[in-house]
Parts: C-alpha cells; structure tokens; sequence
C-alpha cells in the first residue's frame, strides 16, 4: 500500500513539577529549602530518511508524544528531562501545520533535522523561592503543559525526471530496463498505483528516475487520481513525456501528448515549462508513416524507443544526463517556516462579569498558576505580590474596582482593598 499524505497528532512533553524539600541532617535544624526543579520535557524531533519511501507508517499510528520531565528532587537536584522522540519520515515529505496550513519543514535532505514542537520546562524547586523574607518557602512551581497539535505530511517525490504519459504506454517497462528498479509490470490500465524510483547509471555518474502513475484526461484538474500523482514531478529538473508511438491502445499518439502537456499546464504552469524530452516507445510495433505523421505535427526532438526489445535506450539514456547537465540542480521549496508561537506569559485582560465582580484572564495569569498554591499562605502572598509588580492591581483600579468589589482570578476570588 502506497500513502503519500496523513494527518498525524504531535504532543511534546510536559514539564517536571518543582519539588517542595528542606534540607535535614542530624544535629543540623533550619537546614533551610533544598527542592530541586522539574526537568524539561521531550521535544518532537522529525528526521528526513531515504530509505522510507511512503507514510504507511502514519496509517496505523497517528498520535506521536515525547517523554514528561520528572518531577524535582531534595537536595537541588533536577529531576531527569524527557526523552525527545523522534519522527522520520521519507525524504521529499512537506510538514504543513494543519489549522493554517503554513509549511513547518521541507525535509528535502537525507539526515535532515527539525524540531517541530519543544518540551515545556520544567518547574522551580521551592529553594528558587527563598528570599530575605520569605525563609521557608512551602510550595514550588509547576512545570509547564504542552498543548498537543497536529499536522500533515505529504511527500513528494524527489527526482531528476519524471516520465509521464497516459496507462499503459511503457513507462514502468522503461524504468525496469534502464534502472534496477522492480516495478509492477502487466498489460492493463492503471498497474502502477504508486510513483516508483529508480537510479540510472551513466558512464560512472547516476541520476534519479522516477515513473508516474498513468494520467489521464483532467487530471490537471484533479480527475481520478490526477493532483495526488501530478504531485510527485513538482520537484522533478526534466520531464520524459513516453508516448506511445505504434497506437495499440486505440489512442492517437499526437492527442495523447497534447492532452498530457495540457494537464501539466492546468495542474501548474511552471511545471509545464521544465525542459522535456519525447520518448516514443514501442517503435518495434509500429509504422513509419506513424513516426513521421507525429513529427510532422510536433515539432520537437523525439528519442524512437522499445522499452521490450531495448531500441534507442542507450540513445535515451545519454540524451536524459545530457540534459541533466545543463539544469539547474534540484533545490528545496523556498519558504518562510511556520513556527508555532511561544507561550503567552505577559498579557492579561480584564472584564467584568453581569454581577459586577472583576475578571483577570490571560497568559500572564496562566503563568502565575504554575506558582499558586491557594490554601499555602506563602504561594498566595507571592501571588498577590506578582499581582502588584506587574501592574495588575493598577490596571484593576483605573478599570473602576473600588474597594470591597470582588476580583476573579481563575478559581481564587477575593475583595479588592486599596
């Protein structure tokens, strides 16, 4: 089974939780806070492979989650971060994230790297919250919870060239003849259903070869299973249009490239024009007067071949790494990378509920969630101290709070006092 796009869930890890701990030993007292911070969750890490050539593996497994950081430990120490996992995928794969569909990575090189989604950190040990006032802090800080998103994946086909043409013209025959590659061979329509790779061989240099499944009329359009075919030649340096030159399949060989060329112009025009060469195969079988009607009404440079009995292929061969050599090398999409916004930890808003009470909302408040313990008395005068030294309690008054009016504050509610 070939898959070449998938929607996948991705969650990095979650942060270790600080750790609340003092310091004892005998004949030692008041040793004083030693609680250690919680270890910084696992990041998701996607990995470029060539030796996968299709996201089968996406079909049965579709949500990915990097390892939680441990919580804190006594006496400083950190707890353990979580392991980072990491997702390979073929080269040629496109991450998209999925709301916005804005391109995450282009995993255009083998070996390539990219962290996608980074773990939440981790929280602080109560012995980061000692201060001249406060000697023994009784509560520590949460680690940080990672939100889980999700993506696509769609591959296309890295390739030097592509060969093109409508079912069963030869073009999986060509691919066997001159590579070593093993695709499906039979004499109906549609046996390729999947785009197959081979590396040609010339004279101590290589290039890369890839058949696309057969087209067919409107697949520029998206008819049958046009797009998600036309897709694998986007990256492709030259195409190889194989025609069928001696008509056995009742076809007429001139239509059947002018109505490929016109797919690839409906499906993308900058597609339509990469240079091509004209292979017209099966030239065993046929007549020259066929030949000669086909140049006579296209005016390009053919290449006469058979696939089945090798006519021509050397010829062909030759001609394709010639070209090559004068294209440009295949380079990776150019865009700007979607990366997914850091945690919102400054602002806030305030609203005002139909009773009248006061509503403090926001990433700034989230943030101060992480350190809040409400039946600790320390966590809750902390809290209130961040309150004030952010501006929060000005922002409050000028909204109109006066005193003895009710603040919210997620589950904490309490009276304003000037």
């Amino acid at each position: 089974m070939y898959i070449d796009k998938a929607k996948i869930f991705i969650k990095s890890g979650d942060g270790g939780n600080g750790t609340v701990s003092f310091y004892t030993e005998k004949f030692i007292s008041n040793g004083g806070p030693d609680g250690g911070d919680g270890g910084k969750g696992g990041d998701i890490i996607f990995e470029a492979d060539s030796r996968k050539t299709t996201l089968i593996d996406f079909k049965y497994a579709s949500h990915f989650k990097a390892g939680n950081g441990e919580r804190g430990a006594s006496k400083f120490c950190t707890g353990k971060q979580g392991e980072d996992l990491i997702v390979k995928v073929p080269r040629g794969t496109i991450i998209r994230d999925f709301e916005t569909d804005n391109i995450i990575a282009d995993m255009f090189e083998d070996g390539h790297r990219v962290t996608v989604l980074k773990g939440g950190l981790g929280g602080k040990g109560n012995s980061k919250f000692k201060s001249s006032r406060r000697q023994a802090p009784f509560f520590a800080q949460c680690g940080v919870k990672t939100e889980q998103k999700a993506v696509t994946l769609e591959l296309k086909t890295i390739a030097d060239i592509g060969l093109v043409g409508f079912p069963n013209v030869g073009k999986s025959t060509l691919l066997s003849v001159i590579s070593a590659a093993k695709p499906k061979i039979a004499n109906y329509h549609f046996t390729t259903l999947s785009p197959n790779l081979g590396v040609v061989s010339y004279y101590g240099n290589s290039f890369c070869v890839a058949d696309i499944p057969g087209l067919i009329e409107g697949a520029g359009e998206g008819a049958g299973l046009g797009h998600d075919f036309l897709r694998h030649i986007d990256r492709t340096r030259l195409i190889v249009h194989v025609i069928d030159i001696s008509g056995s399949e009742g076809r007429n060989p001139v239509e059947d490239y002018r109505t490929i060329l016109k797919e690839l112009k409906t499906y993308s025009k900058e597609l339509a024009k990469l240079p091509s060469i004209i292979a017209l195969n099966k030239a065993d079988i046929t007549s020259e007067e066929n030949i000669k009607e086909f140049k006579r009404k296209v005016k390009k440079d053919t290449v006469l071949i058979s696939a089945a009995t090798r006519q021509g292929i050397d010829e062909l061969i030759a001609k394709m790494y010639h070209t090559l050599e004068t294209l440009p090398k295949l380079k990776p999409l150019e865009y700007e990378p979607y990366v997914y916004p850091e945690r919102d930890t400054m602002s806030y808003n305030i609203s005002r509920f139909d009773d009248g009470a006061y509503c403090v909302s926001g990433g700034m408040i989230d943030e101060f969630a992480r350190n809040v313990i409400l039946d600790n008395y320390d966590s809750f005068m902390y809290f209130q101290k961040r309150l004030k030294d952010e501006g929060v309690i000005t922002a409050l008054r000028r909204a109109g709070a006066k005193q003895g009016d009710t603040v919210r504050i997620m589950d904490i509610e309490f009276d304003f006092v000037e």
